[in-house]
């Protein structure tokens, strides 16, 4: 079964525009996504879908220049791009990241993968059905036909816009088996959608990371329970609405 990770990156954030790209100790926020899915036992292939817009083409030439796999498609009808993507790649699971979580915990998105693939009689699997992760290690696994037949169906700007709305607005066809942690932690923001989370996110990067090794989630709790002020960084940056 050929799993292919896909992550939705642009440029045109409204809070923080360009927030992909920008430099945590020293390497593009998206470099880190990538370098840790890269991790995964389970993962075939990772690939970045960003947009045809000009704005983007920053995105696309990183990713050539790297040796990365990179769609480009709508901007807006984001279903759609995530669906052609996932169909060039020939991915049989979707795996759904986005790219402004740079702590993305390889062990976790391998829980969720696995989740799915020992519960396939269900649509998909999610750490975010019940949060009780940090916000910035979200992980929806799906089959290509459960895209494949939102891309059909999906019919509202809203369910196009937003990937896997369509799916979570109609449980009585798709369900999906929820990846729940034994700690609730869904209080901690470890994503980026503010300068305050940039900054958090750099300080953490500051402290734990020491050249391109890959330091988990535990040892961001630890770090968080020895320095608490962290937690005030971006304490109070309130999350965009969406269906999580």
């Amino acid at each position: 079964m050929k799993i292919v990770a896909i992550i939705q990156a642009r440029m045109g954030s409204t809070r923080l525009p360009g927030k992909v790209m920008m430099k945590i100790n020293g390497q593009p926020m998206l470099w880190h996504v990538i370098n840790r899915l890269s991790c995964s036992k389970l993962i075939n292939k990772i690939v970045v879908a960003t947009t045809k817009s000009s704005g983007d083409k920053i995105i696309a030439d990183f990713c050539s220049k790297n040796g990365i796999d990179c769609f480009r498609g709508s901007q807006e009808n984001v279903l759609d791009r995530y669906y052609k993507a996932a169909l060039k790649y020939k991915a049989e699971t979707i795996v759904r990241i986005t790219a402004d979580c740079p702590l993305i915990d390889p062990d976790i998105t391998d829980k969720v993968i696995r989740g799915y693939l020992n519960h396939s009689y269900f649509a998909g699997a999610s750490n975010v059905v019940k949060r009780t992760y940090p916000r910035g290690l979200d992980t929806e696994v799906f089959a290509f036909k459960v895209f494949k037949q939102a891309w059909e169906k999906a019919k509202s700007r809203d369910h196009r816009e937003h990937v896997t709305k369509y799916i979570y607005e109609h449980p009585d066809k798709y369900k999906i088996f929820s990846i729940e942690d034994k700690q609730d932690n869904s209080s901690l923001r470890w994503t980026v959608d503010e300068n305050r989370d940039l900054l958090f996110l750099r300080k953490v990067y500051a402290r734990l990371q020491s050249g391109n090794n890959i330091f988990k989630t535990p040892q961001v709790i630890r770090l968080l329970e020895r320095d608490p002020l962290l937690f005030d960084i971006n304490r109070n940056v309130k999350q965009k609405a969406s269906i999580n």
